[in-house]
């Protein structure tokens, strides 16, 4: 019963560590060169973005999922930010000011 607790404790770690990674692997880091909340988008220079297919460094422009989010951050800012893609284009779910 031991061994099972402690294969089982250990799998969960693993499990835990694995979606920590992932998290990580989605974030992106970029400047904001546009804010337009009119539209409710938002027009980074980011670098690479796995989490979107994206290999090099480009500009992007993005819908906001919450318009709120714009008010949180100026043009020039460095933020994090998380997105994904859908039919109507990219479209970021988490944005904080960066370092």
């Amino acid at each position: 019963m031991k061994v099972f607790k402690r294969v089982a404790g250990g799998a969960l770690l693993v499990a835990v560590l694995g979606i920590g990674a992932a998290a990580q692997d989605a974030t992106i880091i970029g400047e904001v060169k546009k804010i337009d909340e009119s539209s409710g988008s938002i027009t980074l220079k980011q670098g690479p973005a796995p989490s979107l297919g994206f290999k090099e460094d480009m500009t992007l422009i993005y819908d906001v999922r919450d318009r709120a989010m714009l008010k949180q951050v100026k043009v020039g800012d460095t933020v994090k930010f998380e997105a994904e893609s859908g039919d109507g284009g990219f479209t970021i779910t988490r944005i904080q000011k960066g370092r």
